[in-house]
């Protein structure tokens, strides 16, 4: 059961990744002509992660498309990035939480 539950808190993180490179590259190429805003879809795409797939990424679709054919909004990838922090440190607070009740759970053993 502790493996399942590293593993899912694992996966997800991954996909934090994968997300925090595509944001990365759009903002990189936010001036490139031509160049598509990408993201992750992360329900579906956690389900997928789970199984072991790399994450599939995707167009993001309906935003504004410049003269020059590039849809990157950099205010949208400013708070992709935002969203990304809070749910990375969401993650990392679950861990150490997790940590602290087998250390906890180890020392009462001990004790008792």
């Amino acid at each position: 059961m502790l493996n399942q539950i590293a593993a899912s808190k694992e996966h997800y993180l991954n996909l934090l990744s994968a997300r925090q490179k595509l944001v990365a590259s759009n903002i990189a190429n936010a001036d490139t002509p031509g160049y598509r805003s990408k993201d992750i879809d992360f329900q579906r795409e956690f389900l997928t992660l789970a199984k072991g797939a790399d994450p599939a990424v995707h167009e993001t679709e309906g935003l504004r498309v410049g003269n020059d054919g590039n849809n990157v909004n950099i205010d949208e990838q400013a708070r992709l990035l935002a969203e990304n922090a809070i749910r990375f440190q969401f993650v990392s607070m679950r861990i150490k939480s997790d940590f602290k009740r087998i250390k906890q759970a180890i020392q009462d053993g001990q004790n008792g």
